[in-house]
């Protein structure tokens, strides 16, 4: 039986700057064809589209808000002008910082909107445009080491993807049958504006908490994106991928994840 080929179409939510933006850049770099969505950063997204057709590549943009259940039609949209969807990576987020008896109803639930509702509304319609096709595909969320061991101050965000990491798992198994891989990516603390750091800080920075004793950099996150979203990983699904710097390690050797020594992604 051979693996179906999936078109080297791809959508990535929240591209305008970090790892999304990586992602995309080094999709087209690999010959894909991409839409992209942004939330409030506008120019972002405009620099990176520049950046994708710099590399011989189409690409979208469409403004998106994952708390709204309209958000899925973003994907309808960038899909019918990219002529077919092969590849989704919900990159997407946001997070928090309030402890847990500190957090309002509202804030709790922006946060599982964006975190978990959105992707899961983004999920269902490529799934369906993909099986529609009957050609395969790809589907990569973002989530965070934090979908596997959690953290002081962020109840919501740990929930959200920890979630999203079942979501993850469950879409595995349900899309198979088509040829649809479902994997995650679960980025340590990366050098990204939502960090408050330069991407090249990534290679400055001291943090003894990690035992490669810096943050990592966006390229470092996109190269295995762009694995999972591959022909090459046609046989790996339903699995979640931690690219943190072995700072999981940490946390399964008794060490405090939380001791100040490294910053939230």
């Amino acid at each position: 039986m051979t693996a179906p080929t999936h078109p080297r179409l791809a959508v990535v939510t929240g591209a305008d700057s970090g790892m999304g933006k990586a992602t995309a850049e080094l999709l087209a770099s690999e010959g894909y064809d991409v839409g992209i969505t942004f939330h409030t950063d506008e120019a972002g997204a405009d620099d990176t589209r520049a950046a994708v057709e710099q590399r011989g590549q189409r690409c979208y943009v469409a403004r998106q808000d994952l708390t709204s259940p309209d958000t899925a039609d973003t994907i309808d949209r960038l899909a019918q002008q990219l002529g077919g969807l092969g590849v989704l990576v919900n990159n997407a987020g946001t997070g928090h910082r309030d402890r847990a008896l500190d957090l309002t109803y509202d804030q709790w639930r922006e946060v599982l909107a964006t975190d978990l509702d959105g992707p899961f509304l983004c999920s269902q319609r490529a799934a369906r445009l993909m099986v529609d096709a009957g050609r395969g595909g790809r589907i990569v969320n973002v989530t965070s080491v934090h979908e596997h061991v959690p953290r002081f101050g962020a109840s919501a965000y740990c929930s959200a993807k920890a979630g999203l990491g079942m979501l993850t798992q469950c879409l595995a198994l349900e899309l198979a049958p088509h040829g649809i891989t479902v994997n995650a990516v679960a980025p340590g603390e990366i050098a990204t504006p939502m960090t408050g750091m330069d991407e090249a800080d990534a290679f400055h920075e001291d943090r003894p908490g990690n035992p490669t004793g810096r943050p990592g950099h966006v390229n470092e996150i996109a190269s295995v994106i762009a694995f999972l979203a591959s022909p090459r990983s046609s046989y790996l699904t339903g699995r979640s991928i931690p690219v943190d710097g072995g700072l999981m390690l940490m946390a399964a050797h008794g060490h405090d994840m939380n001791d100040g020594s490294w910053r939230e992604l």
